[in-house]
């Protein structure tokens, strides 16, 4: 299974929370659980998928590549999933996931924590399966809902356990905040979604051998020296034509490049979508990249085409700055003359004041 050097910190500090607990008192005090000392995710052992419905009857099923977790003596399940290693089997599907739905240059990963009772499968030793229903936390896209779930947890062998989602685990995307980016898709698809995904999983932990190991697996998940791939499912490299183009689309649907009112000022909430449109820019070598602005209808016509004209202009600059040839990215603006939307409700005045990104001839 595939791992990643991308959104390092957050790892980081999950190991620290790993030491802490390996040195508390209670850690030392239950060496006679079943998840004493500490257990961790095999990766290549574990499967995690969502399905997600399209036109009504099209079920499609993704996964992710990269994602931790472990279980400490206490049973405190915890798994950190990079959103940025979605994988549906199609690169502009993933890329349109990334940047559309979890936005995961605002919200790199999912973390979900699962307390299971020691004492509820302390036969688990005779039993060998139990199902049960427990409480859960998932974080998702600056969410945190508690919720619950019904589990299978079976011992494999004396150093291997399976936690397995017993009925399959529904998630509303309105419970997340997921419901504009699920409408961006459906434009950029060309399809309608049923705003619901399903969840499985089949995790299997190996026992650490003593305290100390259990450490060190958590210190290894989070070196950056120990993790190789990207996050992203995407080839190395420069990016075709086609994939350009088709990221240049998703990149303008997204619409996540902020303003002060009324004003071309760059604001600092924006900053991560723009170095993620300066790395893909980058990986489009050949390409010239027109920036284009444009405002809504409210206010004088000349004052909009003037502000659409430096807002793109800055960021253009900002892409400059960050590495882009500065003779391969041109700045235009059209100010309110190509809505997107009639400009009658707030919701459709901020569609229309956006900027775009495309391909155009040097």
């Amino acid at each position: 299974m595939p791992t990643n050097r991308k959104n390092l910190p957050t790892f980081l500090k999950y190991t620290a929370l790993a030491g802490i607990m390996c040195m508390s008192p209670q850690f030392a005090a239950a060496q006679d659980n079943v998840f004493a000392p500490g257990w961790v995710m095999n990766n290549e052992a574990s499967a995690l998928r969502f399905q997600s419905v399209k036109n009504e009857t099209k079920v499609e099923s993704s996964t992710f590549a990269t994602y931790i977790g472990s279980i400490d003596d206490t049973g405190l399940a915890t798994v950190r999933i990079l959103l940025d290693s979605v994988d549906t089997k199609v690169d502009l599907r993933n890329v349109r996931m990334r940047f559309l739905m979890f936005e995961t240059f605002r919200f790199p990963e999912a973390v979900v924590t699962m307390q299971i009772d020691p004492g509820s499968i302390s036969d688990l030793e005779d039993v060998r399966r139990k199902v049960m229903t427990v409480p859960y936390t998932l974080t998702l896209h600056g969410v945190t809902s508690e919720r619950e779930a019904e589990i299978a947890v079976t011992l494999l062998d004396d150093d291997r356990v399976s936690v397995t989602s017993a009925t399959p685990i529904s998630l509303p995307l309105s419970d997340f905040g997921l419901m504009e980016g699920m409408n961006k898709l459906e434009e950029a698809a060309k399809v309608d979604i049923i705003p619901s995904a399903t969840v499985t999983f089949d995790f299997t932990f190996e026992r650490a051998d003593d305290l100390q190991s259990f450490a060190t697996a958590m210190n290894i998940m989070a070196d950056e020296s120990g993790l190789g791939a990207q996050a992203a499912l995407e080839v190395e490299g420069d990016f075709t034509v086609e994939a350009c183009k088709g990221r240049l689309e998703v990149l303008s649907l997204s619409n996540r490049i902020n303003f002060g009112s009324n004003s071309a000022a760059l604001a600092e909430d924006s900053v991560a979508f723009l170095n993620s449109i300066a790395e893909i820019i980058s990986r489009c070598p050949d390409l010239n990249i027109q920036v284009a602005g444009h405002t809504d209808s409210d206010g004088d016509s000349r004052y909009n085409q003037s502000l659409s004209e430096a807002r793109a202009n800055a960021v253009l600059s900002y892409l400059v700055g960050a590495g882009i040839e500065a003779d391969r990215v041109r700045s235009v603006g059209y100010g309110e003359a190509a809505p997107l939307a009639p400009n009658d409700t707030a919701e459709n005045k901020l569609r229309n004041r956006r900027i775009e990104f495309s391909v155009v001839d040097a």
